[in-house]
Formats: structure tokens, sequence, C-alpha cells
């Protein structure tokens, strides 16, 4: 039997009359049990929209640095996500043009920024011994191709003169190069050797085949 409490000298004859019939069990369960349509706490914070969407989809791969490194995560997505042959032509077809045309967000990093744009110009702008190099390696496997000794020896000694010529001028419009740069963007760190190096790819290429596409005729004189 449960009386009410009047005063604090009679909470021990309380206990003992409830004692007897159990009263205080079921007051003290009632009390742990929750509530009807009681939510219990979650004892931490509710993350905000930003953290929760950054946990679903993950850190932000880096952009890739080598074309084939572009290739197999475009395979990747195209697994997660498939789509038609014909969305993905048109794709890959614009990508390859905006490529062309020079827009930096779809060009690979080697080729991004002004300082490589520069450097584009400037040997676009001037024709090359180093852009007969493809043709050159056509022409010596043709003459392995050739069964007589003397055209193998004139061949052999003209490719050799050829590639002596292209090295030295590779090596002096790297310098060149490099040289121009560091007037045009002095607040930039410079690498004689990394824009050497560039530029010497670029200029080995036949001009219809360089990616970007150059924006500067032969001869044009550039700032």
């Amino acid at each position: 039997m449960r009386f009410l409490r009047r005063s604090s000298t009679e909470e021990a004859d309380v206990t003992e009359v409830g004692g007897d019939s159990g009263g205080t069990d079921v007051d003290t369960d009632s009390a742990s049990s929750p509530h009807k349509g009681y939510t219990p706490g979650k004892g931490r914070p509710t993350p905000r929209r930003r953290e929760a969407e950054g946990r679903r989809r993950g850190p932000v791969a880096p952009p890739p640095r080598t074309t084939r490194e572009a290739i197999r995560r475009s395979r990747e997505l195209r697994k997660k996500n498939p789509v038609s042959k014909n969305e993905r032509r048109a794709a890959a077809r614009e990508r390859r043009e905006r490529m062309l045309a020079g827009d930096e967000r779809y060009l690979l990093p080697r080729d991004r920024g002004p300082v490589k744009a520069y450097v584009r110009d400037l040997v676009d702008s001037r024709r090359n011994v180093l852009g007969l190099f493809m043709p050159l390696a056509i022409l010596v496997f043709i003459t392995l191709l050739i069964p007589v000794v003397a055209v193998q020896q004139y061949a052999t000694l003209l490719t050799t003169v050829m590639l002596l010529g292209m090295i030295v001028e590779g090596f002096l419009n790297g310098r060149r190069i490099a040289k121009q740069v560091r007037l045009k963007f002095p607040k930039e760190n410079v690498r004689g050797a990394s824009i050497g190096w560039y530029s010497f790819v670029r200029a080995s290429q036949l001009r219809k085949l360089r990616v970007p596409k150059p924006r500067v005729k032969p001869g044009e004189k550039i700032d």
C-alpha cells in the first residue's frame, strides 16, 4: 500500500509499509522505463549536411597525371555509371576537341598553366629540324628493308648527321626558350631542364599531331 509523502520524517514508515506489498519495485520499474513516444538521445551532435555528404562520397581523387591513368579511371567510372556507347563516344569526342582547343580543364597536368602555353607558342612560331624526327625514323625503317649495303650506309650516315643536328638544335632552343620564359614570368619558379625538355618534345612532333593545336603560325612574332 502506497502513502503520500507529507514530511521527511515519514519516509521510513512509508518504506516499511510498501516493502510488504512490493510497491517499491513497481515504482522503480515504472520510473526507469521510457514513456510512450519517448526518443532516447544519440549522445552526439547531429552532423552537418556537408560532413554527411563528404563521408558518403569519400575524398576527392587527384587529377590523372598520365593518359594511361586517365583511361583507367574512365573505365572504372563507366563500370560504376554505365551509359550507352553513343553517349561515351560523344563525351570522348567533346573532351578531345576541347583538349585540342587548349581548354585548361581538359589538358593533362604537364600542359596546364600560362607558362606551358607560352612555351608552346614559342616552339610553334618557328620551323625546327626536330620536326623531321618522325619522318627520319620512318626513313630508317624503310632503308633497313632494302638489301643494298650502299643504301644502308648512306642512310646511316644521314641519320647520324640529322640526329646530331637535332640534339644541338634542341639544346639551343631549350636555353633560348627558358630565358624568354624567365623574362616573361619573373615571379615563376622556372627550371631550365624542365622547360628545355618540354620544348624538345613539342618540337619533335609533327605540327598536325601536336596537342593542343598550335595557336600561332610559323614566323609569327611572340611577345
